[in-house]
């Protein structure tokens, strides 16, 4: 891969994807969601959740009957992309324009402003509006579209920002000094159209683009225009540039990079995640990127410099902080261990410099410090880690620092590249509208956060185990031998969970590289792993004088020398990240209670149960809690089933294999079938906080056997 530190070269244009066809048979409303939905969905032109449409439609008053003219903009909070009609805040115009008698110059007018909106709302919408509301409500067009894209940042983050716009639109466009997203920004940009009727858009300062038309096709296909414009000058004039300087470190190959990422970021995770004495660690989930884009930026002399200056947009840096963390690294004479040793007190001198921050610039009502840790971590040659509250904010957070990057690499290609002004991004970071829609934010679900790894994930326990956990918010590894199998399962959890929270690795337990690989997968993928459910399993029957060595070894090599395996490797890591963990053993009643006819079953399962007290003790210490839930007769979905055991149990039971669910279910105390279902509820409990306390221990789920009972 290329690490030559050039501008790009003439980038692809925004194809207009708009269809007649379609948009002749929605309404004003619904032509106003077909064009965000396709602005959003090109992230050349908005990043997600960046930006906003609006349109000024007429409206039939529930209460009057009699038509109004209503602002439909997209609400607080939302994406482009992927939005629907609830998505849009709706306000009559008449009260939206009467608020202006309170503006006050000089004042902090969205917080007299914003609380007014509801009172503006058409039709009960309950949906939040934007802050940028003004900006579009002042605007004397019926379609108003406000956009990222890079390209334009590029031209506001530069210091010759308003010569620039010039240049490139003469008087089509106009431009704004900055001034903090709001009211009063809403009305200069009110006074700039009016004092020239025939602007088509406006560039704003370390912001972004506004553009608008009289139709909702118009205006889309003006905003695309002015981006393809403002792309190909910008690719033009910084041809054969090196915005970057010179490529200082070069990319590593794919695996090694994987290697290193691998290789710190349980640290990197560790560090962050840690809580006081006492507290719950507050976990946050990784994500890795290492496309040419970042390896260009992290690869170039001037790296250290340009990540100094910070993010220029609010969008930007209010997903990735203001800066990011630069780890020193030169990948020909410096060792995996030796990076991983400077990652503590980087994030710590971070923090101090985070506080430092903090203190110059608050206010006497600005909120508490928020968390100091930083969110993106670049490492020379290997590229770009994220952490976050959950993976699908992490992966954001990385785009979004993509974004900055394309943004650092135009500016400094045609100017100087500027960040926003330290206080000026303290005052949006700390704003108090801004708290007020973090206090809006959903109670994460229990294990968000979290991370756990599976093995014989793609069978009916393991499957289950994912789907359950997956419901309380944690990442999910699966884990399996079988690839088809294990293909499926995985394309099933995405399809109900989405892309961001699962991922699968092929692992043959009784192999150490396979299981370090899988782990090692874990790592980069997510950050590390926190839930370790080892279920991988066989199952065999015969008599002892039957029972051959082969068959005996194999019972013991997965079912005993694969847990030890797994058990190993996840204590490995989860001592590098120190915050603690849970280790769950599926076990078997067979494990306390003995069966004619399947002593290799019976014994390795012992060994797995005895194996899992053994790391309670060893664990302890750590954090690491290690406990084990034994099933019975788990004939749905299990692939252990599906086989010889079934056929040497009915024969065991003196029953017919169709019937051995009936044989289990009236043998049981309860005279209740288990289900994979039930196993996986007492898994989400030794995997969650609610067992917190709890190691060493056993439940079984079979709907009572006295022979297996623990005490």
């Amino acid at each position: 891969m290329s690490v030559v530190q050039t501008a790009p070269q003439v980038s692809l244009e925004v194809e207009n994807r708009w269809d007649d066809a379609v948009a002749a048979k929605l309404s004003p409303a619904e032509l106003l969601l077909y064009r965000s939905n396709l602005l959003g969905r090109d992230k050349r032109v908005t990043n997600f959740g960046g930006g906003n449409t609006s349109a000024k439609l007429h409206e039939k008053d529930p209460l009057t009957g009699v038509p109004v003219e209503v602002l439909w903009l997209k609400g607080s909070g939302g994406d482009l992309g992927t939005m629907k009609l609830d998505g849009f805040s709706t306000l009559y115009m008449e009260k939206f324009r009467a608020l202006e008698k309170f503006y006050k110059s000089g004042t902090d007018i969205d917080a007299v402003m914003v609380p007014l909106y509801p009172h503006c709302a058409f039709n009960l919408n309950p949906r939040a509006a934007s802050i940028d509301t003004p900006l579009h409500g002042f605007i004397d067009r019926a379609h108003v579209d406000h956009m990222h894209p890079d390209a334009l940042i590029a031209i506001a983050a530069s210091a010759d920002s308003k010569a620039l716009t010039q240049e490139i639109f003469g008087a089509e466009i106009g431009w704004l000094p900055w001034i903090r997203p709001g009211y009063e920004l809403g009305l200069k940009l009110r006074e700039l159209t009016q004092q020239n009727p025939q602007l088509k858009g406006a560039v704003l300062e370390a912001h972004g683009l506004f553009t608008w038309a009289d139709t909702s096709k118009a205006c889309y296909e003006n905003t695309l225009d002015i981006i393809n414009r403002a792309t190909a000058w910008l690719a033009e004039k910084s041809r054969g540039k090196r915005p970057f300087g010179a490529a200082a470190t070069p990319a590593l190959t794919i695996d090694r990079r994987r290697e290193i990422a691998a290789g710190i970021m349980p640290t990197i995770r560790g560090a962050i995640s840690a809580a006081a004495e006492g507290m719950t660690p507050t976990l946050k989930v990784g994500h890795f990127d290492d496309s040419e884009t970042v390896l260009d930026f992290v690869g170039g002399e001037k790296l250290a410099g340009l990540a100094a200056l910070g993010t220029s947009c609010p969008d930007h840096f209010l997903r990735t902080k203001i800066w990011p963390l630069v780890l020193p690294f030169d990948p020909a004479r410096d060792s995996i261990e030796q990076l991983a040793a400077r990652v503590k007190p980087a994030i710590e001198a971070y923090r101090e410099r985070y506080k430092g921050y903090y203190e110059r610039c608050k206010r006497a009502d600005s909120p508490k410090m928020r968390d100091a840790n930083p969110v993106v971590y670049l490492v020379p040659g290997v590229g770009m880690i994220t952490f976050a509250a959950d993976k699908a904010t992490a992966r954001i957070a990385g785009e979004f620092y993509v974004n900055a990057i394309n943004v650092m690499r135009g500016a400094a290609s045609v100017s100087t590249y500027r960040g926003l002004p330290e206080q000026e991004a303290f005052d949006i970071e700390y704003w108090l509208l801004e708290e007020a829609k973090l206090q809006r934010m959903p109670k994460p679900r229990a294990l968000a956060g979290r991370v756990a790894l599976i093995t014989g994930g793609a069978g009916g326990i393991g499957l289950a185990t994912a789907r359950r956990l997956m419901d309380e918010g944690a990442c999910v590894v699966l884990c399996d031998i079988d690839r088809d199998a294990l293909t499926s399962a995985e394309v099933e959890l995405r399809k109900k969970y989405g892309n961001d929270v699962v991922a699968s690795s092929l692992m043959d337990v009784t192999r150490e590289d396979a299981v370090a690989a899988s782990f090692r997968d874990s790592a980069w993928k997510f950050g590390g792993v926190d839930i370790c459910i080892s279920n991988a399993g066989i199952a065999s029957a015969a008599p002892i004088e039957d029972t051959t060595l082969a068959l005996w070894q194999r019972n013991m090599d997965i079912l005993s020398t694969g847990y030890f395996l797994i058990a190993r490797q996840a204590f490995q890591m989860l001592k590098s990240q120190g915050i603690g963990g849970s280790i769950v053993f599926i076990g078997s009643k067979n494990a306390l209670a003995a069966s004619p006819g399947a002593a290799a079953y019976c014994t390795a399962k012992a060994a797995e149960l005895h194996l899992a007290r053994c790391l309670a003790l060893e664990g302890a210490a750590h954090g690491i809690r290690v406990n084990v839930v034994n099933p019975d007769a788990v004939l749905r979905g299990s692939r252990i089933w599906q086989g010889e055991w079934a056929t040497q149990r009915a024969a065991q039971n003196k029953t017919s294999v169709d019937n051995l669910e009936t044989v289990y279910r009236e043998r049981s105390l309860l005279k209740r079938s288990v289900y994979p279902e039930d196993v996986a509820e007492a898994v989400a409990f030794f995997a969650s906080e609610r067992a917190s306390k709890s190691t060493g221990n056993i439940v079984n789920v079979d709907a009572g056997n006295a022979g297996a009972f623990t005490r």
